[in-house]
Order: C-alpha cells, then structure tokens, then sequence
C-alpha cells in the first residue's frame, strides 16, 4: 500500500477546507436579488427555438425567470453549494402557480422541474443564508405578484402588438407605478428588430421589498423596440 506523503495531504485537506468555507462565504455574501421576468413572445420570436411546456401554451403574460443573488460591482455569485439539490416535494404546494408563472420555453417540452433545478441551483442556492428552498420560490412568486408588468405596460398605453415603442417610455411607466427603475434587456429577431425581452427589478436580500438597482445591466436595446405578439 503506498502512502500519500504528509505534506501532500495536508495541502489536500487545507485545499477542501478553503473551497468548503469559500462556498460557505459566499452562499452568504451578496448585496442585492435581480429579479427578472421574460416576455415569452420575444424569447419565441428569436433565433432560438421556443416549446411550450408540457401543460400547454402559457398565458400572455410576462414569466418568471429568476431571482439572482448579485453584488454591487456587476459581479454575482453561482453554484454556491453543491449539496443542495432541488427537491421538488419541497415545492409542492405551490406547484400550479409555479407552472402558470414561472414557465419553461426551452425544448424540448418539459414539465419545468429542469428549469427550476437549474435556477435553485446556480442561483439559490447562494441565498440560503436568507431563505431555503420552499421560501425562494415562494419569494419569486410574491414578487412576480407586486410587478405586474403587463398590466403596467398596457396601463401606460404598451401593449404586446408586434408596435414600436419608446425603451424610455417603457422605463418611464415601470417606474412610475413600482417606484423604482427597471433595467431592460432586448434580443433580435429574425428580421433584425431590437424587442422587449426581459425587465430587471432589484430587490433587497430579504427578498421581499424592491429597490433602487445599485447596478443595471447592459440591456443592447435600440431607443425604440418591439413589444411582440404572444
């Protein structure tokens, strides 16, 4: 039998015990939630292939994306703790709501419980200091309930009609009914046209109450874009 050297292991073990409380750190270390919603019609309407899930067409309506654990400086934590796993009996209770508002578009048609992994694990599992599994979600689906983004938009006169319409207007109209100021990401059609994707609302670590985004993403928008059909 050959031994490992005692140096070596040694190495090994400070090694493990970095990486574990590195992961512990910074499950426990950021500064604000994106919480971000799609609109289905532009992520369909793109190069990208879109499948309705197995339950049907979605409604008309922005969906959930996600809410991510960011910093201050742009930069964000992922995949914070490995042994965290989703678990969908944890989640049972608010499965029908997670499938009308948080919807899967990805092919092919899923039942959304891929999706759902994918965003507690690269992103949830990096609040866990703030909530576990059951309260990130139910957090998300509050939240989706405070911004109505669809009714705010047709409110102001923006409605998912293949027009145009002013990006500042957009801003303008979500801001004046949240209090607060949304970023705005687009993506191109196939004929080129710059369309309203995804809104990008920040939320203190609590996640529970909006506030000024310390940062807003790059959203590659024209200063008039497409509210596309659904």
């Amino acid at each position: 039998m050959i031994r490992k050297p005692a140096t070596l292991f040694s190495a090994s073990v400070a090694l493990l015990t970095f990486q574990c409380l590195s992961v512990l750190c910074v499950a426990q270390d950021f500064d604000f939630f994106y919480f971000v919603q799609q609109w289905p019609g532009a992520y369909c309407d793109s190069r990208q292939r879109c499948c309705y899930p197995k339950t049907g067409k979605p409604t008309a309506d922005f969906g959930i994306h996600g809410l991510w654990p960011n910093y201050k400086n742009g930069a964000y934590p992922s995949n914070c703790d490995r042994d965290s796993v989703f678990h969908e009996s944890q989640i049972e209770d608010v499965l029908p709501q997670l499938q009308k508002f948080w919807p899967t578009l990805a092919c092919p048609s899923g039942d959304g419980v891929k999706f759902w992994t994918h965003e507690w694990e690269k992103h949830g599992t990096c609040s866990e200091s703030e909530m576990d599994q059951h309260d990130y979600f139910v957090a998300a689906l509050k939240l989706k309930d405070k911004a109505n983004l669809l009714q705010i938009l047709k409110s102001a006169g923006i409605r998912p009609d293949d027009g145009l319409y002013e990006l500042d207007s957009i801003v303008e109209a979500i801001k004046e009914r949240t209090g607060f100021t949304p970023g705005i990401e687009c993506n191109v059609d196939s004929s080129r046209n710059s369309q309203l994707y995804q809104v990008f609302m920040c939320v203190d670590t609590s996640g529970s109450d909006f506030i000024e985004c310390p940062i807003l993403p790059k959203g590659r928008c024209a200063s008039s874009i497409q509210f596309p059909k659904f």
